[in-house]
Formats: structure tokens, C-alpha cells, sequence
């Protein structure tokens, strides 16, 4: 008796390697995707600073890690219950771009709303505007009391935006 190969005799792949050539490809796919979504998550959780505001905390060209406000509909931090120390970005009305500064004082509005006196750590004065929780948009992570920062590799951002 002769025992046949499985396929045919043309040499032609069998139902099941085409099947296993369609998982692996279906892995690999989905492997792509998974990267790339976490790259666009960490993305959004990473602020190049492009001034010396608040050397020698951290330097242009630097990566700070943030918690965002208002992460798609998630609250990561809540800018109502920020403290003095705390670094924040914020959307200033005295600056075209978001500000990275550190609170050094709270204040109540007579309107009963919270507001922040921030002061970048190289400026002689605070800010010349008062923060309002709406205007902040994220807190640096830290971890004690150190910013959690990555040196230097913000300068290719700041290249190709042309900061």
C-alpha cells in the first residue's frame, strides 16, 4: 500500500499552511497596529520645552512626561487640585504658545474660582497673568520632587518646526 503526502502532487500548500500564512499575517498586522497606537499614546504624553524659562529644572530641547487635563474624555489629573511646586502647561492669554511654568501661589477669584500664579524658574517676575483651572491643560509627572524628563532629544522636534 502507498501512503500519500498530504497536498496534492503538483506541490501545490495544503488548506492548513495557508491558513497559518494568513494567522501570521494577521499577527503581523496586528502587531503594527499595537505599536503604532502606542506611539501615538506616548506621543501624547511627552512635551518638548522649547525655552530656558525654567532652567536649570529642565532645558530647551528637553522631553517632559505630562498628565493631560483632558485626555479623549479621560482626566488623568484634575486641575482643581494642583499645588504650589506643581509644573504645569497651560494656555496663557499673554503668549501665542502653551506655557510650561511652575505654580508659586493660589489664589481665589472674587468670582469663587481658583486661580495660579505661575513663574518660569530662570524668571526674575511671575507671569504677568493669573491661570485659571481652564487653562490648564497638563502637569508634568514627577517623580519625589524630580520632574520626569528626557534630555535633549526635543531638539529634532524643535529643527522641524523651525523653534
Amino acid at each position: 500500500m502507498v501512503k500519500r503526502r498530504a497536498g496534492n502532487q503538483k506541490g501545490e500548500k495544503t488548506s492548513k499552511s495557508t491558513e497559518e500564512e494568513k494567522t501570521s499575517v494577521g499577527h503581523e498586522i496586528l502587531s503594527y497596529f499595537v505599536i503604532i497606537l502606542v506611539g501615538v499614546l506616548l506621543a501624547q504624553h511627552l512635551n518638548v520645552v522649547v525655552s530656558g524659562s525654567m532652567e536649570p529644572t529642565f532645558y530647551r530641547g528637553d522631553v517632559v512626561v505630562i498628565e493631560q487635563a483632558d485626555f479623549i474624555g479621560f482626566h488623568e489629573m484634575d486641575a482643581e487640585n494642583l499645588k504650589i511646586g506643581d509644573i504645569v502647561i497651560y494656555d496663557a492669554t499673554w503668549f501665542e504658545e502653551p506655557v510650561i511654568h511652575r505654580i508659586i501661589s493660589i489664589k481665589q477669584g472674587s468670582d469663587g474660582k481658583t486661580y495660579y500664579v505661575t513663574k518660569g524658574d530662570n524668571n526674575s517676575n511671575a507671569d504677568p497673568a493669573l491661570v485659571s483651572v481652564d487653562q490648564v491643560k497638563a502637569k508634568v509627572v514627577t517623580v519625589g520632587n524630580q520632574p520626569m524628563v528626557i534630555p535633549k532629544i526635543g531638539y529634532i522636534t524643535l529643527w522641524i518646526r523651525g523653534l
